[in-house]
């Protein structure tokens, strides 16, 4: 049980991210550096996609005991794809018409030099992600900002006895770790979990809530 509990070093942490990085498919490890002080990552290199950053990013917040992650990992596009502004902007258009958790006539997409920034307003948490997700994926997207603003049409009372019972559903968590505030249509949880991945399935829990427009998660990861 005390070995359960000890704090995980930061050679420890950079042996798991990097052997993270190779086991995704998706990714060249050989092309992402790690580093690694008190248990925040910093990842350097970089990648000719801003899908590849972006997946190398959620594969170091999966490993146990990694506290945040600096993403400085360059993007070199191919001269094959390089697009236009224009032509990112209408591709994000069709993109998010094509996906069906969009509701494309709330959320508008600006483009500056390959950066495409997400503007409007939403019901729904999943419907921000679900669009942010439709655009990360373009030919020539150096990044995605997501401005998107989720204000529902419903605020329930319980709103704090859904998020725990939510919590206590969920077969990833000891809910008994976790308190939940609410605050008008803002959730507040607070606590400790064993895992960066643990601490984003809490604000998962907190997001389905109905009413829910803003998270403020401020558990903390102690492996």
């Amino acid at each position: 049980m005390v070995a359960a509990t000890q704090i995980r070093t930061d050679e420890q942490l950079q042996r798991d991210v990097l052997a993270e990085l190779k086991w995704d498919a998706r990714i060249q490890p050989n092309e992402i550096g790690v580093i690694v002080k008190d248990g925040v990552v910093t990842l350097t290199g970089w990648v000719d996609s801003y899908t590849k950053k972006w997946e190398a990013e959620q594969a170091a917040l999966r490993v146990r005991g990694v506290k945040a992650v600096a993403n400085d990992i360059e993007i070199r596009l191919p001269i094959e794809a390089e697009r236009p502004d224009p032509d990112i902007a209408r591709a994000a258009v069709e993109a998010l018409e094509w996906d069906a958790g969009v509701p494309t006539d709330k959320v508008h997409a600006k483009v500056s030099k390959g950066w495409v920034t997400l503007e409007g307003e939403v019901e729904w948490q999943y419907q921000k992600e679900a669009a942010e997700r439709a655009v990360r994926r373009l030919t020539g997207v150096r990044g995605v900002t997501n401005l998107l603003v989720v204000k529902p049409h419903t605020s329930p009372t319980d709103l704090k006895l859904r998020i725990e019972d939510a919590l206590i559903r969920n077969a990833e968590l000891d809910a008994r770790r976790i308190q939940v505030l609410v605050a008008g249509n803002k959730a507040i949880l607070k606590g400790t979990v064993r895992s960066w991945a643990e601490r984003e399935a809490a604000a998962r829990a907190a997001w389905s809530a109905p009413g829910i427009a803003e998270v403020d998660n401020q558990i903390v990861v102690v492996p």
